[in-house]
């Protein structure tokens, strides 16, 4: 794996997103979400969605496995076979081979969000002939935010000694640096209210106008719990090494989960490519709303942490005895 090259740059990755999405998610009639996820296998309206994205993921990463990332990953799942999250870290799976999947497994389970992509099944097998069953849904259930989770596994790797890692003290959080990415919210368009809410009955919390709020307060909930935590953490330690990149704005169709018209796709990236200009925001304790607190923008943060995490990985690669520069850079996790 030595002279292994990342198989999409950032660049030609967005170019596969928008010139696959459209065929992976197609828009469905409403009465065919109550049936089962809207994007299933077996569809009279798109039979072909859900084998589309599959076959498209294990197109692109073929027999990848998890030891062979180029860099050290933490991939959160949940498992409702039995009730638990399962993460799935580069570190993990020295202890637990039967941890070490294909890739596209791994991003097919930790994708399929509940009432929108199929529960995906798959097994694997040790060395030892030792069997793991996965059922997986998507790891935002488990951590939508997945910041502390990805903390969590540095952590253990430097409890266990490994050799990516200088000791530090417990809890030592100001040695870390984190970069956060967010995928948007609609949290400042206010769309739901307890008056309207007090009238769902299951249905009601499973989709109102084209959402489906029960997910949505689920997944927010968690994703701000972390950044909170992580805010007062950080905050406490005057440290700056906690960037948050997140855009709490969003409202209509850029605000959905499965909208991959080229129009939206676009306002997306136009949506990104503004969130750069802005200036770093932390959340606000009591009002839950992102507030800059710095002169510096996204764009400059981003470049600063670039330019420490570049020269932490040339020195970590001379001395590392692994192929994998040190550390993890999962959400931008870097110790």
């Amino acid at each position: 794996m030595d002279d292994a090259k990342p198989v999409n740059s950032a660049v030609t990755a967005i170019m596969l997103t928008n010139t696959s999405t459209t065929a992976a998610f197609p828009l469905s009639p409403v009465w065919e979400i109550f049936s089962g996820p809207r994007y299933k296998k077996h569809s009279s309206s798109f039979p072909e969605s859900t084998k589309f994205l599959h076959s498209l993921v294990k197109q692109k990463l073929g027999d990848t496995r998890l030891h062979q990332t180029l860099t050290n990953v933490v991939i959160p799942t949940f498992d409702i076979n039995h009730l638990q999250p399962i993460i799935f870290s580069s570190y993990r799976v020295k202890e637990k081979p039967t941890l070490d999947a294909l890739l596209s497994d791994i991003c097919i389970g930790t994708s399929a969000a509940p009432t929108y992509l199929p529960a995906h099944y798959f097994k694997t097998q040790d060395n030892k002939g030792n069997v793991k069953d996965f059922n997986l849904i998507d790891g935002g259930v488990a951590a939508n935010n997945p910041t502390l989770v990805a903390m969590g596994e540095v952590s253990k790797a430097i409890i266990n000694g490994n050799s990516d890692f200088f000791p530090i003290k417990p809890i030592d959080y100001g040695r870390f640096l984190v970069i956060s990415l967010g995928t948007g919210s609609p949290k400042a368009e206010e769309k739901y209210n307890a008056a309207e809410a007090a009238k769902w009955g299951v249905l009601g919390w499973l989709t109102s106008e084209g959402s489906t709020p029960l997910v949505d307060v689920f997944t927010q909930a968690s994703g701000d719990m972390v950044d909170f935590h992580l805010s007062v953490v950080f905050k406490a330690l005057h440290s700056d090494k906690y960037l948050r990149i997140q855009d709490d704005g969003l409202s209509g169709d850029v605000s959905s989960v499965d909208i991959a018209t080229k129009k939206n796709l676009d306002e997306l990236v136009k949506v990104g490519e503004g969130l750069l200009k802005k200036r770093v925001s932390r959340v606000n304790l009591e009002t839950g709303m992102f507030q800059p607190f710095a002169q510096e923008t996204n764009e400059e943060a981003l470049k600063r942490f670039a330019t420490i995490l570049s020269r932490e990985r040339h020195r970590r690669h001379s001395r590392t005895p692994q192929g994998k520069a040190g550390g993890f850079y999962q959400n931008g996790v870097k110790n």
